[in-house]
């Protein structure tokens, strides 16, 4: 499966294929079309039909990411037969009141976090979104872009700075999809065949623009930001991949300022600098408010640590103890099939690592 390869097909999801799946074809969905995806199988993209069954029965529904299986339907057109499990998934909070998960997309190894330098770094937001890509399994990286827009280097390097502040252990890009197109090499050697990225950022924060410039095409319509409050406009209407020349696969979309925290395993390595303060402190269980004896404050008395840096661990390490219940199928009710599913891929996490020992 050479184009497969390529979009990330490997021994994961291969294991996941029951024997009398083998009938089935295998893509990954591309694009979003409402009740269809764009499927990129072996042969090439065909649009698939997501069945009503997945909106019925609350199964989790494909988005683009996804490697699915599908089957001939009654008519021309294939339907989505089972999705595979996901090696990782990026979710935020629904649109509304509701605090359910939507889940933006999947199997994505790498996501860009675009902050424009017209419309200001937020180092709260980054920190937020590197918790949510830390929790997701992925790697996050945050890019600086519109760099060019700043002349002096000691205003560049003030932006960069603040954002390396936020961004604990994850590497920060100075960017331009101008003239210049600095920092592209930076992303592309990010990528690889079978690594996928993201780029997550609010509207107009230009990640249609590095879109373009990576695969070498204009393949994502791009609009000018309002010039008064530096903000954009859904110019993107859904989610595409791309290949880019060279390896590896990129995902735009509509703006998208944040992602959800919504597995609160991320947070610790999103804070990994006050983590590793933490581990001087006298106590174990230290709250880092008023004990004796704890190197977090003292880093914070001394300057050598940002205040908000632990204001910002702490605010969402509450909403993480707040958050609803993930949503999943009742114990004792899972499908003899979805049992078979979870032997396969624990036998294959298994042998994973034991290759990993050896070498």
């Amino acid at each position: 499966m050479a184009v497969l390869g390529a979009l990330g097909w490997d021994r994961f999801f291969e294991a996941q294929v029951f024997a009398d799946e083998r009938g089935l074809r295998a893509g990954r969905a591309v694009a979003d079309r409402g009740r269809r995806l764009l499927v990129r199988f072996e042969e090439g993209e065909a649009l698939v039909t997501i069945p009503g069954r997945f909106r019925v029965r609350g199964e989790a529904a494909p988005v683009v990411g996804d490697f699915v299986l599908a089957e001939e339907g009654r008519g021309a057109e294939p339907r989505v037969a089972r999705v595979l499990a996901r090696r990782t998934k990026l979710s935020r909070r629904a649109a509304g009141r509701r605090s359910d998960e939507q889940v933006v997309a999947a199997n994505v190894d790498v996501v860009f976090l675009v902050h424009a330098v017209d419309a200001g770094v937020n180092p709260r937001r980054i920190e937020r979104t590197i918790a949510a890509v830390r929790a997701s399994g992925a790697a996050p990286v945050v890019l600086v872009a519109k760099i060019d827009l700043l002349d002096l280097a000691e205003d560049r390097e003030a932006v960069l700075e603040e954002a390396r502040g936020a961004a604990g252990a994850a590497p920060v890009f100075a960017t331009s999809a101008g003239d210049q197109r600095e920092g592209l090499d930076a992303i592309r050697g990010l990528l690889a065949p079978g690594r996928t990225a993201i780029f997550v950022g609010a509207s107009g924060a230009g990640k249609s623009t590095l879109v373009n410039a990576l695969v070498g095409a204009e393949v994502q319509e791009t609009e000018e930001v309002r010039w008064w409050d530096a903000r954009g406009r859904h110019r993107t209407t859904g989610r595409r991949l791309f290949l880019v020349p060279g390896g590896g696969a990129v995902i735009d979309g509509p703006g998208v300022r944040e992602l959800r925290l919504f597995d609160p395993e991320g947070i610790q390595a999103a804070y990994d600098d006050v983590a590793a303060l933490a581990e001087g402190c006298r106590f174990r269980d230290c709250r880092h408010e008023d004990e004796p004896g704890c190197a977090v404050r003292a880093a914070i008395e001394e300057g050598t640590l940002d205040p908000a840096r632990l204001a910002g661990l702490r605010k969402l390490e509450g909403e993480a103890q707040a958050a609803a219940a993930r949503v999943g199928v009742p114990a004792g009710q899972e499908t003899s099939r979805a049992k078979a599913l979870a032997r396969a891929l624990r036998r294959f996490r298994e042998a994973e690592d034991g290759a990993h020992d050896e070498e």
